[in-house]
Parts: C-alpha cells; structure tokens; sequence
C-alpha cells in the first residue's frame, strides 16, 4: 500500500486543481467561438468559414506555445511557466472582446492559440508528477475533464450571457483566469520530480527529445488522430445541429451542456478504468462506444434520439481523451516531461488544424450527416490500430530513487 505524508496529498491537490483550473477556463476561451460562429460572421461580414478560420489559426499557433512553455518549465519549474502562461491567455481573450475587425480578431486568436498549447503540457506534467502513482489515472480524467467543463461553461455563456448582453462580453469573462495565477503563486507546490532531473541547459532538453525521437513520433501521430476525434465531434457540432436540426441558439446550448457532461462522466470513469486495465485497453473501450453511437449521432432524427447519441459519443470521446495525460507523461523522458508531452499533444493539433476546414469541405461534397460520420469512422479505425500496436508504461516510476518513488 503507498503510504502518503499529509503535506505530499495536499500538493497532489492543488497541482491537479491548478492544472484543471487552467485547461477548463482555457478551453472556456477556445469554444467560446464555437458558439459564436453566426454572430461573428455577421459582425465582421465576413462568411462563416473565414470565422472557422479563425478556430485553425488558434490550433495552428498551439505548438510554438507548446514548445516555449515546456522548454521553460523542463529548465525553470512548473511553476512559474504555469502563472505566466495563465496571464498571456487571459490577457489576449479579454483583447479579443475588443476586436475592431476581422483581421485583428484572427490576428489575436492565433496570438491566443501561443496561451492555449503552452497551458497543458506544464499543468499535466506538474498534476502526473505530484499524483500518486495509484491515483494516476483518475487524476489524469479529473485534469482532462476540465476541457469538457470549459466547453459546458461557454455553452453556459452562450445560453445566458450572449442573449443579454451580445458576443462582447463572453470574451471579456476570458479575463477572469488571471486570477488563477494568485493561485499558483501562494498554494501549488514546485514539482520535486522536476528537482530530481532538472536539465542543466535548453539545449539538453531538446537532446532528451531527440534521443528519444522514436517515441515522440508515435504519440504525435497517436494525438493527430485523437485530436480528429475530439475536435472533428465537437468543434462544428453547434453549428450542425442548427443546419440540419434547425436548432435554435438556446436548444443548441442546452444540448452541449448535456453532452458536456456526459464528457466529463467519461473522463473520470475511463480514467479510473485505465488504472484497472490499462492505458490503451481503457481507451480502446471508449472508442468503441464512439462507434456503436455514430450512426445515432450523425442521422438521428428525434431531438431524444440526438441528445443521447450525442451524451454518449461524448462520453466515449473524452473518456479515450481522459487517459490522455497520464498515458503522454508515463510515455515521456524524465528530463523533458515539460515539453515532450505537450510537444507532442500540439503537434497533432497542427497536423490536424484543417479538420474543421476538411469537414466543411466533406459537407459540400456529401452532405454534413455524412461529412461528420464518415471523418469519424475513419478516425477511430486508425486510432485502434495505433493503440492496438503501440507503448505503454503503466504506473512506472517518475521518481531517480524507486525507494523514494512511492508515492
């Protein structure tokens, strides 16, 4: 049995509810364009694939922010790279409110997409490194959970903040996370994973990484496909079912509030199954709840029959996602688990940042029943292969001294 000194539980508990906090209110700012597609279009009378645009120029800019952070929280701590990282982003979304126009709009939600791909690597490696190796895989679905929280919180605003008082205003409460970084500074302990192997320069960061270049190829080519999941079932969602449902703003919010939470339902409970079964077998289970629910969520047509496929697609899709972190962080180099996990996290977001443009493009073609079945299908085909073929180093030691390794 681990047995846990009081003050390591109490780090363990603000290093996860710092990183869970970040990435919620990170992705609050991110899907709060998702909801905001039509509105945008009109205010800037531009057409709604250049707001799209804007979504990939957001995923596209990920991994600079991805490889700044993480180089600065492999040589300087968790820490610090964590508060700065939650000032930038906040700062860039409240900017965004003020936008004048579409360029400075696109302009400033690229500059946010530097905030968003530096938040998550920094806080998974500072939560995965203070949880007890026990406790790892509910930890990881609570941290990742908070993606889901962030899109039910910008489904919120839309529902409440957007009618009363317009499109403005949603982006203004992206400020509100600065006030995480006060957090941070007076409660989240330093990692002493990272004190144990704290590289001496940069520079060998980036030779950890290289050293290791097989193992970052796969989860880079692992995450692009889990990033076609995710964001080829949520991003257009919103605005599918007000094409072919002909849903009304406020029916569209309620009903990704209710899917929202069967996501974070799945996070938890598959990021508990994978301590019991395993990272891959655990995600591999998920994926097929996505399949068996596809034909239901892409041509149900009862608002009942939509609800739920779209409550258990989401269930499925981020209870795969809630391994996510603990699978990257147990996959990486000791010395470099402040880049190479969200490294490799933002590189599929790169790789795959046209999904929203390919689905618009599938959608001219077939249709958007189709558009969104079809990506899918092929997706999670290629992401039971992957994990089917692919590493895994289930509960292994972070720790120099496997003595001093229980956690």
């Amino acid at each position: 049995m681990d047995q846990d000194a009081p003050q390591q539980l109490k780090g363990t508990k603000h290093a996860v509810l710092a990183g869970f906090l970040g990435w919620t209110l990170d992705a609050f700012d991110f899907f709060v364009v998702v909801f905001l597609i039509g509105a945008l279009s009109h205010q800037f009378g531009v057409s709604k694939k250049d707001i799209v645009l804007t979504l990939t120029a957001t995923l596209f800019m990920r991994p600079v922010g991805a490889v700044i952070f993480g180089l600065l929280a492999d040589r300087y701590g968790r820490r610090t790279p964590l508060m700065l990282n939650v000032i930038y982003f906040s700062v860039i979304e409240l900017l965004c409110g003020f936008a004048p126009n579409f360029t400075a709009f696109l302009i400033l939600r690229a500059l946010f997409g530097i905030g968003m791909g530096g938040e998550w690597g920094v806080g998974a490696s500072l939560a995965m490194e203070a949880a007890p190796k026990r406790w790892r895989g509910v930890l990881s679905g609570i941290l990742q959970s908070g993606y889901s929280v962030g899109y039910l919180l910008a489904a919120l605003a839309a529902r409440f903040v957007l009618p009363v008082w317009g499109w403005r205003p949603m982006f203004w409460l992206g400020a509100l996370p600065a006030f995480l970084a006060l957090y941070i500074r007076t409660k989240v302990p330093e990692s002493e994973v990272w004190k144990q192997h704290r590289a001496a320069s940069m520079k060998q960061v980036v030779y950890v990484v290289a050293q290791n270049w097989r193992r970052f190829a796969y989860m880079v080519v692992l995450m692009t496909f889990m990033m076609f999941l995710s964001h080829g079932t949520q991003d257009l969602y919103p605005d599918f079912l007000q094409e072919i449902h002909k849903m009304s703003d406020a029916a569209r919010a309620n009903l990704a509030i209710f899917y929202n939470c069967g996501a974070v339902l799945g996070a938890l409970l598959f990021g508990h199954f994978s301590q019991v079964a395993g990272r891959r077998r655990s995600m591999m289970a998920s994926l097929g709840m996505c399949l068996l629910v596809i034909p239901f969520w892409a041509f149900g047509s009862t608002v009942f029959v939509v609800a739920a496929s779209a409550f258990f697609m989401q269930l499925g899709v981020q209870g795969a996602w809630g391994v996510i972190p603990v699978h990257l962080n147990e996959l990486s180099a000791d010395a470099a688990r402040g880049l190479m996990p969200g490294f490799a996290y933002q590189l599929g977001i790169l790789l795959a940042a046209p999904t929203n443009s390919m689905q618009y493009f599938l959608r001219d073609r077939f249709g958007y029943q189709w558009a969104l079945a079809g990506f899918e299908l092929l997706t999670i085909s290629m992401l039971a292969l992957l994990l089917w073929r692919g590493a895994e180093e289930h509960s292994r030691s972070f720790q120099r001294d496997p003595v001093a390794g229980k956690a």
